[in-house]
């Protein structure tokens, strides 16, 4: 074993977990995060939020029982502790490597993931539904929902939480605090309170007290539960829980076992309270072995060394995608004061913390919302300032309804910046950048961009900036770029007008977004078969250049359209339009790729892009079944397999 955990050796599971004495508990915990650390480091992965939920976990595990009991993880990128005490500790430093196990919580995966997760602030809305079925199929389990306070900025939390306290539904939601936001400071009254309040003796207490107030005369009553409100107001802080239904207890420390597990223990027994929000007070990163004591820096971390905490950094000459976008805003910002910049909790993620540094002032971050920060942006248009919403291509598809109603159908500039944009590698599935061409392409007005390298981001960025009479939206993707030279300045380009980058004479390959580069190796090689090519860069999705694809088509005997997106993106439109041109009646070749029609599982971003079939050699293999050179196809297929 990489670290010595003789206590968790034993625990394989959480029954056996359940067989442990109290007093083990904190050893228990101890090796949890140590194996936890060890596991990290070796592959990288998210840590900070599981670190700050180990004895969370532990309790959780030890006090309900699991997977009877159903644990809902909000985000779930906090579940490598869930998962290493669930059966899977043998595969744990396989997470979110090619075949091994999925970097969130995942159905498929275990019975104790009881819910698929990878986006924010479902988790109430999950557990509810879990708690309504159960009451209506006559089931006696619990259910508990874990969520962050930073989740808990997202609307949905709250809309579930209006409604669970409307059904008075059986459940429990913990609110693990790590940001101090809402809590005052955790101390042994505050232990005391909660574990008083989350007893039964005072639940029955507080009930007798509400039936004695029912037979008060109506001004009465109203003063009597006032009066209770106030008084647990003033105790705990939890006001707002209570009107939206929950009973509220706490804050609880997170770390604390000895006094957490008998507050979940009162917590499992309450009778006829309705839901329970559990309000727990934890550390992000608690225990991190870094020498700096910065959030950010092990939310998510690569391979790094135990004992020092250094991370082992890979090379890259190029700058990321990341770094292109925020460095070119902060210079269209220096040029325009009317440029903003938001963010949905994600300032790091994509590059807007940058921005912040130069300009605090026109830089917000409105929480885990991207719906509100969508028609925030629509509003701030409104009023003459040139909004940049930065959020990733997967996050975005959360907000879709407020892209229709409050952007593109009043034709308001919003810039969309999508980062993440394609195929994302580790993070899988959940965070894939695939449908937002898809998505974006049908709204009226619309215009939308794809960055093949660096450069052209650049100049995307000062496109989106000049476009002042409605949306628009520039994609790219995660990672370095390709090591182009870079301009000095950012131009504007032609809306609609792509670009030749080589040229040939039979096949021609239109390629949108990043696949540029794997297209010139294809072309290279086909002309090294006798098959001249020209690879051109369609740079906009929406609006489709209409002369260069029927040039294209005119002068070529196949063409080729690859994309990183799904099908009804940039190939559908394509095809729409040399069906209405009539071109395709007079025998042209034309063969569509993209990520294929199903969810790709996680693994290397290179590893994904080879199991879509988007490499040069997929595509010189779909040029040449085109041209009927099947032999040749199939000989390259036998050499490479």
């Amino acid at each position: 074993m990489a670290v010595k955990t003789p206590l968790l050796d034993q625990v394989p599971n959480p029954k056996a977990l359940r067989e442990l004495s109290p007093d083990q508990l904190p050893q228990l915990a101890d090796e949890l995060r140590a194996e936890t650390i060890d596991a990290v480091s070796s592959i990288g992965g998210h840590l900070g939020a599981g670190l700050g939920v180990v004895e969370l976990t532990v309790a959780l595990h030890y006090v309900f029982d699991t997977p009877k009991d159903r644990l809902v993880w909000d985000v779930g990128h906090q579940a490598y502790p869930h998962k290493i005490l669930t059966d899977r500790r043998d595969k744990i430093r396989t997470i979110r490597q090619k075949g091994g196990l999925y970097g969130f919580t995942k159905r498929s995966e275990s019975e104790y993931d009881t819910f698929g997760t990878g986006h924010s602030s479902t988790s109430i809305s999950a557990g509810l539904g879990m708690a309504v079925a159960s009451e209506y199929k006559g089931l006696d389990n619990n259910v508990i929902s874990v969520i962050g306070d930073g989740s808990m900025s997202a609307g949905m939390a709250y809309e579930a939480m209006n409604n669970a306290g409307g059904l008075r539904s059986k459940m429990i939601v913990v609110l693990n605090d790590n940001g101090m936001s809402i809590a005052p400071a955790v101390g042994a009254l505050s232990h005391y309170l909660s574990r008083l309040m989350s007893s039964q003796g005072f639940l029955s207490l507080r009930d007798i007290g509400k039936k004695m107030a029912n037979k008060f005369p109506d001004g009465m009553k109203t003063m009597a539960k006032r009066a209770d409100e106030y008084a647990r107001g003033m105790l705990t802080g939890g006001t707002l829980f209570e009107e939206l239904g929950f009973y509220y207890v706490g804050p609880v420390d997170g770390h604390d076992l000895e006094h957490l597990i008998p507050i979940l223990q009162n917590v499992r027994d309450a009778e006829d309270v309705g839901p329970i929000l559990l309000h727990v007070v934890t550390e992000k990163g608690h225990g991190h072995p870094f020498p700096q004591n910065e959030r950010e820096k092990y939310h998510a971390v690569g391979k790094f060394d135990v004992v020092s905490g250094e991370a082992v950094k890979s090379k890259s000459n190029a700058p990321s995608y990341t770094k292109v976008f925020a460095d070119a805003l902060i210079e269209e910002a220096y040029r325009d004061k009317d440029i903003v910049a938001i963010t949905a909790a994600m300032p790091s993620g994509t590059g807007l913390d940058l921005f912040e540094e130069k300009f605090p002032d026109r830089y917000f971050d409105v929480g885990i919302a991207e719906q509100h920060a969508v028609t925030f942006a629509a509003g701030l248009a409104c009023e003459g300032l040139k909004p940049f919403t930065a959020i990733y291509s997967t996050f975005l598809q959360r907000a879709f309804d407020q892209v229709v109603h409050d952007v593109a159908l009043q034709s308001l500039p919003v810039r969309f910046a999508i980062d993440r944009a394609g195929l994302v590698g580790a993070d899988g599935a959940t965070h894939a950048g695939s449908f937002d061409v898809a998505y974006l392409s049908m709204l009226p007005g619309m215009v939308i961009m794809a960055a093949s390298d660096e450069a052209e981001l650049k100049h995307m960025v000062a496109t989106a900036r000049a476009i002042d009479d409605g949306p628009s939206a520039f994609r790219y993707p995660r990672g370095s770029g390709v090591g182009v030279e870079m301009p000095d300045v950012g131009v504007p380009l032609e809306i609609g007008k792509g670009r030749i980058v080589c040229e040939g004479t039979k096949i021609a390959i239109l390629s949108l977004g990043g696949r540029l580069q794997e297209s010139l190796k294809a072309a290279e090689e086909l002309g090294a078969l006798g098959l001249s090519t020209t690879v051109a860069d369609a740079r906009f999705a929406k609006p489709v250049d209409a002369d260069l694809v029927l040039s294209l088509a005119k002068n070529h005997e196949a063409l080729i359209i690859i994309e990183e997106g799904s099908i009804g993106g940039f190939g559908s439109h394509v095809l729409s339009l040399l069906a209405e041109k009539g071109v395709l009646d007079n025998g042209l070749k034309v063969r569509c790729m993209g990520i294929p029609d199903r969810f790709l599982a996680h693994a290397e971003p290179k590893e994904q892009y080879e199991d879509a079939g988007l490499m040069a050699e997929n595509i010189i293999i779909t040029a040449l079944n085109a041209m009927g050179m099947e032999s040749i196809s199939t000989s390259r297929k036998a050499t490479n397999s």
